[in-house]
């Protein structure tokens, strides 16, 4: 699928992470040992939630810790008073688009992203991730 330099990203720095979380939108997902084992962090985009990353270590991958995390970030989004929750994913991998679709997100039609997720998708496809394989997508809150 040609993913690899995607895997191979290395995370936000303590530092960044560490901003997240005092701004409270940060989450981290422990294990029974309280060891981390995923976590999210939320941008404010064309003023709604944005995730901007959520990563879930392989070993805990499809037991819901990735659910709980959309869900803490769509609770933060709800009470803060947004209206949506976005992210950019991969149309193609199971893991990704699919299961955000699962998660009720849906594509949002290209004349509805607004300037500051457009300039998100932007910078992923200046990075190198192929736009023809990326998509918007929301999940809209009752609001």
């Amino acid at each position: 699928m040609g993913l690899d330099s995607v895997a191979d990203d290395e995370p936000d720095s303590i530092e960044v992470l560490g901003d997240y979380a005092i701004a409270g939108r940060g989450w981290v997902a422990v294990d029974g040992s309280d060891r981390p084992v995923g976590y999210a962090v939320v941008d404010v985009l064309d003023g709604g939630a944005h995730i901007e990353q959520i990563s879930v270590r392989p070993d805990h991958q499809g037991v819901g810790v990735g659910s709980a995390l959309i869900d803490r970030a769509r609770g933060w989004a709800q009470e803060t008073g947004r209206l949506a929750v976005t992210l950019t994913a991969f149309v193609d991998v199971p893991w990704n688009g699919p299961l955000y679709a699962h998660l009720g997100f849906d594509v949002i039609p290209e004349d509805e992203i607004g300037p500051e997720l457009r300039a998100v998708r932007d910078a992923e496809s200046a990075h190198g991730l192929d736009p023809a394989r990326r998509v918007c997508m929301r999940l809209k809150l009752d609001g």
